[in-house]
């Protein structure tokens, strides 16, 4: 998947997932790098989409 199925994923900006590639050390790498962009393994994504939201706090 490439960054915007990532942006349509979780519902953020592209520059959020730009930040969070970035930033985040426990993001997946990515499999492929082309010349339309990085491309990352969907199943890898989404478990670190369920990591990041089981450590998050709930909103009061």
């Amino acid at each position: 998947m490439g960054v915007h199925e990532i942006v349509e994923l979780l519902g953020v900006s592209r520059q959020r997932v730009d930040r969070i590639v970035a930033t985040d050390a426990t993001f997946p790498v990515p499999v492929a790098v082309l010349a339309a962009g990085r491309i990352w393994q969907r199943s890898d994504v989404v478990a670190w989409a369920k990591k990041r939201d089981a450590r998050r706090k709930p909103r009061e």
